[in-house]
């Protein structure tokens, strides 16, 4: 397990995502709903550079990583996510 900032995050070898794995992009609105904006399979490449990155972008937008969930049951990660309002996307 590895300890970035204040959060833990297991290796890939810990939970079994050597070949990838569903990725769930929720939004967090600015009014506290929760939007999902994307889902789509992650190589375990990608997996990995969520260790270095604070910010993504999907479908032209910009938005910063708040917090990220692993879904035993559906066996697929959640990352909650905000919308970047200041200047424009990448």
């Amino acid at each position: 397990m590895r300890m970035i900032g204040m959060r833990f995050f297991p290796e890939e070898e810990e939970i079994g995502l050597e070949k990838g794995i569903t990725v769930h992009l929720l939004e967090k609105q600015p009014g506290g709903d929760i939007v999902k904006i994307d889902e789509r399979y992650w190589s375990a490449d990608m997996l990995a550079a969520l260790h270095h990155v604070n910010y993504l972008t999907v479908g032209g937008k910009e938005y910063e990583t708040l917090e990220g969930r692993l879904n035993v049951d559906a066996q697929s990660i959640e990352l909650l996510l905000a919308a970047v309002r200041h200047g424009q996307s990448i």
